[in-house]
């Protein structure tokens, strides 16, 4: 109830007050006002917290292969499945997809998940007439061999990690280890990648970590203003600590994947995200400024019906978004609100 009290607004330099009958009186010069309409949503409060955009998936890319590299990509090249990771004497070394390691020469007879995982290859490649299964056969032999005329390698029938290098998908490069003309040998760093893939690192402080839930949707704010959606996909169950005494500081990694489109190239670039801190579903809300301080406590909105303005009183709820929410007093979705004019 607001009897017996009067409440008040400050609104570009004067005082819009009312009595206790509900009749407006001025104070100061006049306030000039717009209005606002009562929304009826999901109100969401979030936190902003700094971000780095990145990709997925940083490897280490190990020589299968002893001599000197004849030719490397440059960093930031993309690699797809049957492209050149780097050449070695001059003979190239081949990005098939796979999560097995290829840790064996494969050749007729042998068995096992890494031979399906090469004739999955060949065959996405283009060199079929073979059955893709656990089995080295005489047809992947021959699969094998023609592979390896159109790569320009000896038609041996056999594969080994001195030609093929598996990875999980497409890759880009991020730093070249060994450039041409560098000797290599055998279980040498020579490349680090990543995937394509394109996600958002966040050291979140650790008092902070129930912002963060997997699985749930969130802002990016990408350089040059740009907003995209994510999803976070991986809170760190360990926290990490970092400085020491009065600087030390305690986060948990959290890990927000992107869709990719619209995200361009940049590596380790700033982002902002917007964390959910607090969802209402499906309450009625105002902005922020049609709240009026009541002069015995709490607050009250502006209702404005045709020419006629009155004063109902309001119980506040959650923020979000520069939105408050309201009830009470009858208010209803698509209420015209008094708000200050602009």
């Amino acid at each position: 109830m607001v009897a017996g009290g009067v409440a008040g607004l400050v609104v570009g330099g004067g005082v819009l007050a009312w009595s206790a009958d509900g009749e407006e009186a001025e104070a100061g010069q006049e306030a000039r006002l717009a209005t606002a309409v009562v929304s009826r949503g999901d109100l969401v409060d979030t936190e902003t917290v700094d971000g780095k955009l990145t990709y997925d998936g940083v490897r280490t890319v190990w020589a299968g292969a002893s001599g000197v590299v004849t030719w490397a990509p440059k960093q930031g090249a993309t690699v797809k499945r049957g492209g050149v990771l780097l050449r070695v004497a001059g003979e190239p070394v081949t990005l098939m997809y796979g999560d097995s390691p290829m840790y064996r020469t494969l050749g007729r007879g042998d068995s096992g998940k890494d031979v399906r995982q090469l004739e999955r290859n060949l065959r996405a490649l283009g060199h079929g007439g073979m059955t893709v299964d656990k089995e080295f056969t005489g047809a992947t032999e021959a699969a094998v061999r023609e592979w390896q005329d159109d790569r320009g390698l000896e038609e041996t029938g056999t594969v080994g990690a001195d030609q093929v290098v598996f990875l999980g998908g497409a890759v880009l490069v991020r730093d070249v280890k060994a450039p041409e003309g560098k000797r290599v040998g055998q279980g040498q760093p020579v490349l680090t990648v990543a995937s394509t893939r394109r996600v958002v690192h966040v050291d979140l402080d650790a008092d902070k970590q129930d912002l963060a839930r997997e699985g749930a949707e969130v802002s990016v704010l990408l350089p040059g203003g740009k907003a995209v959606d994510g999803k976070i996909s991986e809170v760190g169950a360990v926290a990490k600590s970092s400085g020491s005494g009065q600087d030390e500081e305690t986060t948990v990694d959290v890990g927000i994947s992107l869709g990719g489109a619209g995200t361009g190239r940049l590596d380790e670039a700033p982002v902002s995200v917007e964390l959910e801190r607090e969802r209402r579903k499906d309450v009625l809300s105002v902005p922020v400024e049609a709240l009026l301080a009541l002069r015995e406590g709490g607050f009250g909105v502006e209702v404005v019906e045709g020419a006629g303005r009155r004063l109902v009183p309001v119980d506040v709820g959650a923020f979000g978004g520069g939105r408050v929410e309201v009830s009470g007093g009858g208010l209803r979705a698509g209420l015209k609100v008094g708000v200050p004019a602009e």
